[in-house]
């Protein structure tokens, strides 16, 4: 089967690759040409995707990577892994309609697509058929298929692979469903088909907005446990124990990535716009996350204030930049904030985490630093961001002068946690 994996980002490289290695014929398609050149050359930015498996698949010639939108005709499936970003709160989908429009024009009869990128309950249905339908001058359902399939991407997560992870599946019709639902069963090891797109499309922003809406209730309580005597990660281990209905969460610095910012806010949009109300709880709940930044430099300027020391001109370490645990995305990160709003209050900043390409960290325009010694002794403040494990630390502990730790994974007199 010849299969287009449309957008070679970090849900659509992962997809590709899997679906080479089944044994299908891929072409992974996008419009950035230095990505396509270097995977291409084999090399993988993906930390769930290795440069050997990419390297494997490209060799054995069931991969490929284009810019060249000619290379597209006649494909049996194509996947749809766009971006699909909120632009001022509001779902901006020119990534969406533009591919919609390249795949269209190669669409032939009893071709499928399938879209995979985030969006609201309706998008399919709504805005990608009609767009397909143009561009090709074929009739959804009766000439091609089509559905939605959300993607569950969880880099890092060791737990649940890729092709371990359930895959929920829905068509257009029946036999759109039959035949995505197909394809799938060869990738992943359960799929979970649905009656229909918009039940598929509101399970994905379920999900994110189940964890927005726990990770938020948590952050608030990290800022009103502490004026209240109560140690909040105590508190969590505590309630932890009970067996059935809690589920743990733990405070942070804020919600990052590529879903958790984002995606409830897709359905929000949705139901205002759609309903004319609003969803109060999302709003809310992105609200409360958007603003723990502002609380963890408030208690950096606190524990300086106590020590004696101005935020002006003090020297602050950020450990761990990137959005979760062990990863390499700085997406979102809450992290950019922080280092804004410190650097804002004239504080003198870096940033350390090895797990972070050499490049990347310049987009937080912080000096790059690494968790060394010397680099944690020189530090009039270090804030444990992401406990990612390659830091050392046992040796921050001894040798930071005061640390707001946002993980909870330090002790000590100079520790002080979130």
């Amino acid at each position: 089967m010849q299969v287009v994996v449309a957008g070679q980002g970090y849900v659509g490289l992962p997809l590709a690759v899997r679906v080479a290695e089944v044994g299908h014929r891929v072409i992974g398609y996008d419009v950035d040409a230095a990505r396509v050149r270097q995977l291409t050359a084999g090399q993988s930015f993906v930390e769930d995707v290795s440069s050997a498996r990419l390297r494997a698949v490209l060799e054995s010639a069931t991969y490929s990577a284009t810019t060249d939108d000619a290379g597209l005709a006649g494909f049996d499936i194509a996947v749809i892994t766009v971006p699909t970003p909120l632009r001022d709160n509001v779902p901006d989908l020119t990534y969406l309609e533009a591919c919609a429009l390249t795949l269209g024009a190669h669409l032939r009869v009893g071709g499928t697509v399938v879209l995979e990128s985030t969006t609201y309950p309706g998008c399919t249905e709504e805005l990608l058929l009609p767009i397909l339908e143009k561009a090709s001058g074929l009739r959804a359902g009766m000439d091609f298929l089509a559905g939605f399939s959300p993607e569950r991407i969880a880099p890092g997560n060791k737990r649940w692979s890729f092709d371990g992870t359930p895959k929920i599946v829905s068509g257009i019709d029946a036999t759109s469903l039959h035949e995505i639902k197909r394809f799938y069963d060869g990738i992943f090891q359960t799929t979970v088909p649905v009656s229909g797109p918009k039940v598929a499309e509101l399970a994905k922003l379920l999900e994110n907005t189940f964890r927005l809406v726990n990770i938020s209730l948590v952050n608030e309580l990290a800022t009103l446990a502490a004026p209240l005597g109560v140690n909040i990660w105590e508190a969590i281990d505590a309630a932890a124990t009970k067996p059935f209905g809690f589920t743990r969460f733990t405070p942070g610095p804020g919600a990052g990535g590529h879903c958790l910012p984002v995606d409830p806010l897709f359905l929000s949009w949705k139901v205002e716009q759609e309903l004319g109300v609003p969803f109060r709880l999302v709003q809310l709940a992105d609200d409360v996350n958007r603003h723990m930044p502002d609380y963890v430099v408030q208690r950096v300027v606190d524990g300086l204030r106590r020590r004696g020391l101005p935020i002006e001109g003090s020297r602050v370490l950020l450990l761990g930049l990137t959005y979760k645990y062990n990863a390499t995305d700085l997406r979102n990160s809450p992290s950019a904030r922080v280092a804004e709003l410190l650097t804002g209050l004239g504080a003198d900043v870096y940033g350390a985490d090895p797990n972070v390409p050499e490049g990347d960290i310049s987009k937080l325009n912080v000096p790059r630093v690494d968790a060394n010694p010397q680099e944690v002794a020189a530090a009039d403040a270090v804030v444990l961001l992401m406990d990612h494990t390659r830091f050392d630390l046992t040796m921050i502990e001894k040798d930071a002068p005061y640390v707001l730790d946002c993980r909870n994974r330090l002790s000590g007199t100079n520790v002080e946690t979130l």
